[in-house]
C-alpha cells in the first residue's frame, strides 16, 4: 500500500524494465573496463588510448579552459557534493516523498561505496603533470561517479516523467560528460577512469530507481 503522502504521486519511471536494461548495459561497460584493467594485454591497449588522449590535452592546454575545468573540479568535490546529497535527502524527507527518498539514499550509498574499494583494488597511478591537487588512486574517477549518480538520481527524484524530465535528463548527461572530460583535461584522470566513473554512477542511479519502481508496482498490484 502506498505511503499516504505519495498515493496520488506519479510513478518514478514510466518504463522501469527499459531503465533496468540500460542500467545493466552500463554495468557491463564498467565491468569490461574493470576486466581490461586487470588483464595485462587489455590494460596495455586501454593505456595506449589513454596516453594518446593525455598527450592531446597537454597539447591543447589553454588558460581559459583550465579555469573552467577547475570550476568543475570544485563543484565535483566533497565540499559541494556532500551538502547537496544531504540537502536533497532532507528536502525529500520534509516533503514526505518516501519513494523518492528510498531511491535517493541507496543510489548515493551504492555509488560512493564503489569508489574507494575499487581505487584501492586497482591502485592505478594518476596521470603525470596534473593541473590540480589529487589524492588516492586514479581508477575510477570519484568526481565522475559522484557527478553522474547525483545528477541522474536528482532528475528522477525531483521531476515526474514527461517533457521536463527528458529535457533535464539531457542537461544531466551533458553535465556528467563535462565533469568527466574536465578531469581528463586537468590531467587528474585517464580517459578510461572517467568512462568507468560515469558508467558506474549512472548505472547506480538508474538501477536503484528501476528496483524501487518495480517494488512499488508490485505493491500497487497486490
Amino acid at each position: 500500500m502506498e505511503p499516504s503522502s505519495d498515493k496520488h504521486a506519479g510513478p518514478l519511471l514510466e518504463d522501469h524494465p527499459t531503465v533496468w536494461r540500460w542500467s545493466l548495459v552500463l554495468w557491463v561497460l564498467a565491468g569490461f573496463l574493470f576486466i581490461a584493467m586487470a588483464v595485462p594485454v587489455l590494460r596495455d591497449l586501454v593505456q595506449a588510448v589513454d596516453d594518446e588522449v593525455w598527450q592531446l590535452v597537454v597539447d591543447l592546454e589553454n588558460d581559459a579552459l583550465v579555469a573552467i575545468a577547475k570550476v568543475f573540479d570544485f563543484v565535483g568535490s566533497s565540499w559541494v557534493t556532500v551538502p547537496v546529497v544531504i540537502c536533497v535527502g532532507v528536502a525529500l524527507a520534509y516533503l514526505r516523498r518516501w519513494w523518492q527518498l528510498g531511491t535517493w539514499i541507496p543510489a548515493m550509498i551504492i555509488s560512493q561505496l564503489l569508489i574507494g574499494p575499487v581505487k584501492n583494488l586497482y591502485a592505478r597511478p594518476r596521470p603525470p603533470l596534473p593541473l590540480v591537487e589529487t589524492t588516492s588512486w586514479s581508477f575510477p574517477s570519484g568526481h565522475a561517479v559522484a557527478a553522474a549518480a547525483i545528477v541522474v538520481a536528482l532528475v528522477i527524484v525531483w521531476t515526474r516523467p514527461g517533457p521536463l524530465r527528458r529535457n533535464l535528463s539531457v542537461l544531466a548527461a551533458l553535465f556528467a560528460l563535462f565533469m568527466a572530460m574536465s578531469r581528463v583535461y586537468l590531467r587528474a584522470h585517464w580517459l578510461s577512469d572517467v568512462a568507468a566513473g560515469v558508467a558506474l554512477g549512472t548505472a547506480a542511479a538508474l538501477g536503484t530507481a528501476a528496483a524501487v519502481q518495480w517494488y512499488r508496482s508490485r505493491l500497487n498490484s497486490a
